[in-house]
């Protein structure tokens, strides 16, 4: 028996015109993106179909914007009775918003607002604790750690796994003296390429506990019922569905990596062998085929499930 999976992207899959041709092809998606502008109080949907880029690319902004990407693509796919219930859904980072819409944990305009000021509070602590975060490319996750350890150890910052995305591909975030000289150490241990992401702030690491009580505020005010389909969490790499569990762990990972290659390896060990990113471009899929290549890698993120090489 298959045993599928969805998956939910996070920041960085988002792109001017994401999302248009849903709207042009289904209904469904079009009351998606209604419901968006409406809550949020301006045009979403021409953010996402017209930008500018910067605008988009906005932490505040591309949050509420991929997760309404993310909910008209799996309208459209119940509407055109592609939709079939899985065993497991994942989210990566603020994926897990969109988890929760399609696990029947959280509304979506409740989700919109959470996201949006999730989004707020991660651009406010970037300018309380100015941080930065960059990709390594080709160095084993455990080496990257050591070096994470030994310049936690010299400078006394903050510096870190933020994400540990499949192997040879991982995302360390934190202070910008720590992470510039774990940036250096990485490539002294042997790392392939090592290029700082263009963002301001340390994402998945103590950096956010400057917002970490604010958030939690919000999280609890929130109407977070317990999840239909399982959430394999970001934290924990383990499936949740309690509510209280839920709200807990939308929580941690503000402060906690990304834990998206021991997810993945829950998933395989545990009989899924199709996985279907739902939402923006398909680089959750790309990551599954460095983490299990025989797993099954379809995206719905325009007008029809493709499959992906």
């Amino acid at each position: 028996m298959t045993r599928v999976a969805y998956l939910f992207p996070g920041q960085g899959s988002q792109y001017v015109g994401m999302g248009q041709a849903l709207f042009q092809a289904h209904p469904q998606a079009q009351a998606v993106f209604s419901q968006a502008d409406a809550a949020l109080g301006f045009s979403l949907t021409r953010v996402c179909f017209e930008g500018p880029e910067e605008v988009l690319t906005d932490t505040v902004n591309a949050q509420p914007a991929i997760l309404t990407v993310s909910v008209a693509a799996l309208e459209a796919m119940k509407a055109a009775g592609l939709d079939a219930r899985p065993d497991f859904v994942a989210g990566h980072s603020m994926g897990e918003f969109s988890a929760l819409v399609a696990a029947g944990s959280l509304p979506f305009r409740d989700a919109l607002y959470l996201v949006r000021e999730r989004g707020r509070l991660m651009k406010l602590a970037g300018e309380r604790s100015r941080g930065g975060m960059a990709a390594v490319i080709g160095l084993d996750v455990d080496k990257l750690v050591t070096v994470c350890n030994k310049v936690r150890h010299e400078t006394g910052g903050v510096v870190q796994i933020a994400n540990d995305n499949c192997p040879g591909q991982t995302v360390i975030s934190g202070d910008v003296p720590s992470l510039a000289l774990a940036m250096k150490q990485a490539e002294a241990a042997g790392a392939r390429k090592v290029v700082p992401l263009a963002v301001s702030i340390g994402a998945h690491t103590p950096l956010m506990a400057v917002v970490a009580e604010e958030f939690a505020v919000a999280v609890d005010a929130a109407p977070i019922a317990d999840a239909a389909i399982p959430l394999v969490a970001n934290v924990s790499a383990r499936p949740i569905s309690r509510a209280a569990d839920l709200c807990a762990e939308l929580k941690a990972q503000l402060t906690s990596p990304v834990r998206w290659t021991d997810s993945m390896h829950y998933l395989v060990a545990h009989g899924v062998t199709r996985v279907i990113e739902v939402g923006p471009r398909d680089v959750l899929a790309g990551l599954m085929k460095r983490i299990e290549r025989q797993v099954e890698r379809l995206n719905f993120g325009d007008t029809a499930i493709a499959a992906v090489a």
